[in-house]
């Protein structure tokens, strides 16, 4: 077996993680897959997996060492937001490139961050941290309605709802505290961040090594909700806009000490300029990164690992037209019948990959986040509006049928 190993701790369930092997072959790098339960990952059959209790950062250390005791380890990184803090403390113990775990601890904590945030002057919502539904009226009524009341860790839009007046708040704030363990069976804080909702576009700055690669134009379903449909790449913003979205998404990286490899900075380009949403510390979901790749020719997936095993990392975009994903959303709740469309969406011209992440029979349930997707259409274009035209086609070609009620089978 040959090459210095690359340590994943799990990845995330759908996008890109099944690609951060393949990049890591592409260095000469073999990559290893720590998970509770590979199983759980499609892909896992063609990587070296090895089962590991990975909630806990004193056997994620016991595996990597184990794997070092014959093989050099270049890096351990992660995929998943759940695993981060995970990866930066093993990092850290093995002396190997990483963030500083107490940055990533405050980063994942979505009250801490924003206060480091506002320390540091980077424009972020008002705000305050709650602890029970009571705290949670209180600071909603100081705030004034309406209020975006979520979880103080998480990423996908789980929790996250937009409140307009006591009774709803209290409903939404009772259902997130009475969660014990997130969608991958971890224990989470019990915690609410409720803060002033910020009217305006939204947009992502995708950061690799402390500066922007690039602007994401996001689109979103209806409120209350927060579920992303789609996303455009690069943002359609006049240069006075990408400059002051630029400017706040490095500068909150610099205050969260997030200067090696990934982040995905969140922002809202409100009537006053930007303001902070989020900075997550990993790459963007959402296909993202593919679009990144298709419109400049930067593999974030490959500079990310390139930071995390310690080899040099300085992406050099060339803007060549533009990219976007629509994503097919359940219709509702049932059993998958079928999808109709999908060979016509994918002779739809500039559209380059459409697929279909359930199969007939599997149940949906929408759940007013990332798991109401069902699949994507990506197109590419000679400009990001050519690509959201093509990848609207597409998405409009498809056509998924659900059975429910009576019609369920038994």
């Amino acid at each position: 077996m040959s090459g210095d190993l690359l340590v994943l701790v799990e990845s995330n369930t759908t996008g890109t993680g099944r690609l951060f092997p393949e990049a890591a072959r592409t260095l000469g790098l073999h990559p290893v897959l720590l998970a509770a339960d590979p199983a759980r990952y499609a892909w896992s059959g063609a990587v070296e997996a090895v089962p590991t209790d990975t909630d806990s950062t004193e056997a994620v250390v016991d595996a990597c060492r184990a794997l070092a005791a014959t093989r050099r380890l270049a890096g351990i990184t992660t995929s998943s937001d759940y695993f981060v803090g995970t990866a930066a403390a093993a990092a850290a113990a093995l002396g190997l490139p990483g963030h500083a775990p107490d940055a990533v601890a405050a980063v994942r904590d979505k009250g801490a961050q924003r206060r480091v945030l506002a320390e540091a002057g980077v424009r972020v919502p008002r705000f305050t941290v709650t602890g029970s539904v009571h705290e949670t009226l209180e600071a909603a009524g100081s705030l004034g309605y309406p209020v975006v009341v979520k979880p103080v860790t998480g990423s996908g839009s789980l929790g996250v709802r937009l409140c307009t007046d006591p009774d709803e708040t209290a409903r939404h704030a009772a259902t997130v505290l009475a969660r014990e363990h997130n969608e991958r069976g971890v224990p989470v804080p019990r915690r609410l961040t409720v803060e002033e909702f910020v009217t305006g576009d939204e947009y992502s700055a995708e950061v690799q090594s402390g500066a922007v690669v690039g602007v994401t134009r996001k689109h979103l379903g209806e409120l209350p909700l927060f579920v992303e449909t789609g996303h455009d790449f690069p943002a359609p913003l006049a240069p006075e806009a990408r400059e002051a979205v630029t400017a706040a998404a490095e500068a909150a990286v610099r205050a969260l000490g997030l200067t090696l490899g990934p982040a995905h900075v969140e922002l809202r380009l409100g009537p006053d300029g930007p303001v902070l949403i989020e900075v997550n510390p990993r790459l963007a979901g959402g296909w993202i990164p593919r679009l990144v790749q298709e419109a400049t020719g930067v593999d974030l997936i490959l500079e990310t690992v390139k930071a995390f095993a310690g080899r040099p990392s300085a992406p050099g975009a060339t803007p060549r037209g533009g990219a976007a994903i629509r994503f097919v959303t359940a219709p509702g709740d049932g059993v998958l019948s079928h999808v109709d469309g999908v060979a016509e969406a994918r002779t739809a011209p500039g559209v380059i990959d459409v697929e279909i992440y359930r199969e007939p029979g599997d149940r949906v349930a929408l759940a007013g986040d990332f798991r109401d997707r069902i699949g994507h259409v990506l197109a590419r274009g000679d400009s990001p509006a050519a690509a959201a035209a093509a990848a609207a086609e597409g998405l409009h070609r498809i056509r998924p049928a659900l059975l429910t009620g009576e019609e369920v089978p038994a």
